[in-house]
């Protein structure tokens, strides 16, 4: 499934990762995932892609995204917009995805393979767009939690799909670890 020889980019759609290591119960140590994909490519890119309320600088995931954006990662962020729900609670609303696919795209010609780190249907045209150029594309997500976070259609149009859970060791955050979790 990964050749050295390919240029390598990962893509995480950052909400999607946070609500599949919750599901999954661990945290991620980032730099351990990092240098997993530096093991099995030539990375050109690792990128980390969230929304964010635009009003709040002292967002709990801030440490994390400046980590990020020193050690290697590509932070891409988009405003989110706070709203009351009908039951008065407040609520982020926004999304990463499109500047996802946007780099996705853009990255394409320089890139031989593909990882996506969710698993959102929505990018399943990404997928079938980029394996039309004949870029591999490899979706990391999960089906062992309950519901699956997993998109069946995303599974099926991926060339590979790597269940996150299965990954669990070789990333996992240890107590002892370095200060890089989500």
């Amino acid at each position: 499934m990964f050749y050295r020889e390919d240029r390598l980019a990962v893509m995480i759609d950052g909400v999607n990762l946070n609500g599949m290591l919750r599901a999954l119960d661990f945290e991620i140590d980032f730099k351990a995932l990092r240098d997993e994909f530096a093991r099995r490519g030539r990375m050109t890119r690792i990128s980390y892609h969230t929304p964010l309320p635009e009003t709040d600088e002292h967002l709990p995931v801030r440490p994390l995204l400046d980590w990020l954006d020193y050690n290697g990662y590509t932070v891409v962020t988009r405003p989110a917009r706070e709203y009351e729900d009908a039951s008065g609670r407040r609520r982020l609303k926004g999304s990463a995805n499109t500047s996802l696919v946007v780099d996705a795209l853009d990255l394409s010609p320089h890139i031989d393979h593909l990882v996506l780190i969710s698993g959102d249907g929505d990018f399943v045209p990404l997928v079938e767009s980029l394996k039309r150029k004949g870029i591999r594309v490899t979706v990391i997500s999960t089906i062992k939690s309950s519901p699956p976070m997993a998109s069946d259609d995303l599974r099926r149009a991926a060339d590979h799909f790597v269940d996150l859970d299965g990954w669990k060791e070789a990333i996992r955050k240890h107590r002892d670890a370095h200060r890089s979790v989500a």
